[in-house]
């Protein structure tokens, strides 16, 4: 979680760059192949696609084409040339063509590229949310619109000013749906040295908004009744919805990291006028510092790791000023997950961490420390019975490999999760049944079906890797896949 955190809060440097392609990063056919992740059923096969650049944040893939984009944490868009062999990957875009520094949001609609993320203000002490859009029909020089830009607040020295990111098309694509994440671990102060005093988090963090996929040049102001008489807040107390997909009826989900207490991560059935609980409750579980008589200790609360980065840096404090919650809001639980994977858990008496088969308990949603992302659905019913329809996300965190180090917490990790959803009408949410199908990524940050492929991005600090994973399909649906193609 820490390690993923630190790069979303590299500070991003402008080099000039001109406008026409550059080719880079090509697997050639004597590069030294990496070692490929480990499927975990004989009918998955995992290959080895391309090397790509640094810092790989989204993929993406355009509907009209078919063709794979790829985006940086740095403000680069590639698109991955398929005419030849190896795959190479051709820059058409940088944070000089459409100024977001901090790139981490793209989704395509048709022809139209939209991208999102933030531009530092006030000498990197301030930010600002900013999403373009670019119409890739309208010539050799694609013609760019700006979305919105949001007024300025303050941005912090940690690793937990989250940004804006994810983004999703509505299925009748009318909308698109983008998360703002938190700029603090558990909402707590961050001042930034006391240029922004008392700043926690406010009206253009810890949500996700919607908008008209045709709206232009707005500015979003810092006020909560406003964006939400506009229309644009969709959903609250979600402290970093990192990835969101609809599923095959329509609904939208997201996974979302927590923080550096022992918060399980969420994963939402996010519904509008929702709120999800942060900073008051994550993973299900109560946030401590909200309790005005709270004296953090790594010594008695097992939940709170004396290696903690908000500990060390003493985010964790007796906090008697932490806002109360809301009056009158109901709080939406998480998708709670039966397992058989993912679904370590602290306990809250004893602090013993547990697995959730052996107990019986249900988990909220994912194992901590374990960063969720790449959330998709196979909403083509292409895949196998016991996959087809379902949901899936990759996990960035876990253990390393060749390390004998063991967190309990993280006994797994760094895989692709098959996600089978279950409605139980009772409480009006979901559960969850998880099963790991492939382990073994480094640093994965997304992932893209297409037809029965998977492709998985490496988020690479000098260069990743591109994984293409074949799922068993539908016979039917691979007979009548190739056809379409012909």
């Amino acid at each position: 979680m820490r390690a993923f955190n630190a790069f979303l809060r590299k500070i991003n440097l402008l080099t000039a760059v001109v406008f026409y392609p550059v080719l880079l990063h090509a697997q050639g056919p004597d590069a030294k192949a990496p070692v490929p992740p480990t499927a975990l059923r004989p009918d998955i096969k995992v290959e080895h696609f391309m090397t790509v650049g640094p810092e790989a944040v989204r993929l993406i893939q355009h509907p009209t084409t078919g063709g794979l984009y790829y985006t940086t944490f740095t403000g680069d868009v590639f698109r991955v040339k398929l005419n030849g062999q190896p795959p190479m990957a051709e820059k058409v875009f940088s944070a000089a063509d459409h100024g977001i520094t901090r790139l981490q949001g793209a989704a395509f609609l048709n022809n139209t590229l939209f991208l999102a993320g933030n531009i530092s203000v006030n000498d990197n002490k301030g930010t600002k949310g900013r999403m373009v859009r670019y119409d890739l029909a309208s010539g050799e020089k694609p013609e760019l619109t700006v979305v919105f830009n949001t007024v300025e607040y303050g941005t912090n020295k940690t690793t937990f000013d989250h940004g804006w990111n994810a983004l999703e098309i509505s299925p009748d694509q009318k909308y698109i749906y983008v998360n703002t994440g938190a700029r603090t671990d558990h909402g707590e102060v961050q001042d930034n040295g006391g240029v922004y005093p008392n700043a926690r988090d406010n009206a253009l963090t810890a949500k996700i908004f919607r908008f008209p996929v045709d709206a232009k040049n707005l500015e979003l102001p810092n006020d909560e009744a406003q964006l939400k008489a506009n229309g644009y807040i969709y959903a609250e107390g979600i402290r970093n919805a990192y990835d969101m997909a609809f599923d095959g009826d329509g609904r939208l989900f997201a996974v979302s990291n927590s923080g550096d207490y022992d918060h399980p991560e969420d994963m939402f059935w996010v519904q509008k006028g929702h709120h999800y609980g942060f900073p008051w409750v994550m993973g299900g579980i109560d946030n401590p510092q909200q309790n005005p008589d709270w004296q953090p200790d790594p010594e008695k609360d097992p939940f709170l790791s004396k290696f903690a980065h908000a500990w060390l840096m003493r985010y964790f404090r007796n906090d008697p000023e932490f806002p109360k919650k809301p009056a009158g809001v109901k709080f939406t639980g998480p998708v709670l997950n039966v397992g058989p994977d993912a679904n370590e858990y602290r306990d809250l008496k004893t602090g013993i961490v547990m697995d959730g088969d052996t107990t019986g308990v249900p988990v909220g949603t994912f194992n901590a420390h374990s960063s969720p992302l790449a959330l998709f659905f196979d909403t083509q019913n292409v895949l196998a019975d016991e996959l087809k329809g379902d949901g899936f996300v990759i996990r960035y965190s876990g253990p390393r490999r060749n390390s004998t180090a063991i967190n309990p917490l993280k006994k797994q990790g760094r895989d692709l999760l098959h996600l089978d959803l279950t409605y139980n009408k009772t409480t009006d949410n979901y559960s969850v049944k998880t099963t790991r199908l492939v382990d073994g990524f480094t640093e994965p940050t997304d992932a893209l079906l297409v037809g029965n492929t998977v492709y998985v991005i490496e988020y690479g600090g000098k260069g990743g890797n591109l994984w293409k994973i074949t799922l068993p399909a539908d016979p039917k649906a691979a007979k009548k896949q190739r056809k379409k193609s012909k």
